[in-house]
C-alpha cells in the first residue's frame, strides 16, 4: 500500500526520530511476545507424544484418564505420577518458562518469597508463584486494558468534542458546564467507592474508568472543529448542498484528528498508570489476577526481597518510558512546522 505524500513525509518524520522509532519496534516486539503467553509461560506442556498420538494441552483440556491415570478431571502435568505416566509412552515439550501466573510452586529451595534461581528467573512472590511469568501475563493486560480504554474514550472524546465544536451555542454550552462538573470530581476516590459496589473485573474497571476517561481530548477536538468550521472550503461544501455529517466526517474530522492522534499515547500510559495504582491499593482487578501493581504491592510488603520491587519498576519504567518516546515521536510527524531531518 502506497502512502500519500502527506503520510510519506509524516513517517519519514517519525522515523527520523531513533527514540521514538525503536521504542515503536521495542515496545512491538514485546507486546507481540506477550500475546503469546500461555505458549511461554505455563503449567501445561506445549506438545504431548504419548502412544503414538499427539495431544496439544495448552490448547486443550484432556482428562488424565487419557494418559493412564484415574481420574476424569484435567491431568495435572507437574504431578509425579501423571509426568511418569507420560514419559513411559512419550514425552512432553515444556514452554521456556513451566509456570503460570497462577501456578503454586511447592518445591521452592526456600521459603516464599523465594530470591531468583535458575528455575525461577525473577524469584517467586510471597504466594510462590513465579514472579517472570506473572510479569509476562501482567504487560499484556496491562497493555490491553490501556489500549481498550484509549481507543473506547477516545472514540467518546471525539465525538463530544466534535458535536460541541461544530455547532457551539447552547449545545456547546450545556456540554461545557457538564464537561467541568465531572473534571471537578475526585477521579480516583470515585473509581475506588465504584469498585467496593461490585466485584472487580477486566470489563467493570474498564467501564468505571471510561466514566471520566473520556473528557480528555473533549477540549482539544472542540478547539479544533471550532477553528476550522469557518474556514473556506467548509463554507463551500456548505453552499454546495453538504450535509453536517458529510462536512463534519469528511472535512473537519480527519484535520482535528491528527492532534488527537498525538496526543493517544499519552492517554495510554495514563491508562497503564491508573489500572497499577488501583490494582496497587487493592481496588483493582480480582485477587490472583497478573497485575503489575499487585507486584508492586508485594514489593512493598516484602522489603527483604528486592526482586519483587525491581521487577514491577523496571517492567512499568520501561513500559511507559517506550511509551512516552513513540508519543513525542507522532507529535513530530504530524507537527507541520516539523522539517524532516
Amino acid at each position: 500500500m502506497r502512502l500519500s505524500p502527506i503520510n510519506h513525509r509524516r513517517w519519514q518524520i517519525f522515523v527520523a526520530n531513533k527514540r521514538g522509532y525503536y521504542s515503536l519496534w521495542v515496545f512491538g516486539l514485546l507486546f507481540f511476545i506477550t500475546l503469546g503467553a500461555e505458549f511461554i509461560a505455563n503449567d501445561k506442556p506445549l506438545l504431548v507424544q504419548y502412544n503414538n498420538e499427539w495431544f496439544f494441552p495448552v490448547l486443550k483440556a484432556y482428562p488424565e484418564t487419557r494418559f493412564g491415570g484415574e481420574f476424569e478431571t484435567e491431568a495435572d502435568y507437574r504431578d509425579e505420577y501423571v509426568a511418569g505416566l507420560i514419559n513411559e509412552q512419550g514425552w512432553m515439550l515444556w514452554p521456556p518458562i513451566p509456570y503460570s501466573y497462577d501456578t503454586i510452586i511447592y518445591n521452592l529451595p526456600t521459603p516464599a518469597p523465594s530470591p531468583p534461581s535458575t528455575d525461577n528467573w525473577l524469584g517467586s512472590d510471597d504466594q510462590a508463584r513465579d514472579v517472570l511469568a506473572r510479569v509476562i501475563y501482567g504487560f499484556r493486560i496491562s497493555v490491553l486494558f490501556a489500549l481498550a480504554l484509549t481507543l473506547t474514550s477516545s472514540v467518546i472524546g471525539v465525538a463530544v468534542g466534535a458535536i460541541q465544536g461544530y455547532y457551539g451555542g447552547k449545545i456547546d454550552l450545556i456540554g461545557q458546564r457538564l464537561i467541568e462538573v465531572f473534571s471537578g470530581l475526585p477521579v480516583l476516590y470515585l473509581l475506588i467507592i465504584l469498585s467496593s459496589f461490585v466485584t472487580p473485573n477486566f470489563w467493570w474497571l474498564l467501564g468505571i474508568m471510561l466514566l471520566f476517561s473520556w473528557m480528555q481530548l473533549v477540549d482539544l477536538v472542540r478547539a479544533e472543529f471550532f477553528r476550522a468550521r469557518n474556514f473556506e472550503y467548509v463554507r463551500a461544501a456548505r453552499a454546495l448542498g453538504l450535509g453536517n455529517a458529510g462536512i463534519i466526517f469528511r472535512h473537519i474530522l480527519p484535520n482535528a484528528m491528527v492532534a488527537t492522534i498525538t496526543f493517544m499515547p499519552f492517554i495510554l500510559t495514563a491508562a497503564i498508570t491508573t489500572l497499577t495504582s488501583l490494582d496497587f491499593l487493592g481496588f483493582g482487578l480480582p485477587v490472583g489476577s497478573p497485575s503489575l501493581g499487585e507486584l508492586v504491592a508485594q514489593g512493598k510488603n516484602n522489603l527483604g526481597a528486592p526482586w519483587l520491587g525491581i521487577s514491577a519498576f523496571i517492567t512499568l519504567s520501561l513500559m511507559l518510558t517506550l511509551l512516552v518516546f513513540i508519543g513525542e515521536a507522532a507529535r513530530d510527524a504530524f507537527d507541520p512546522r516539523r522539517q524532516i531531518q
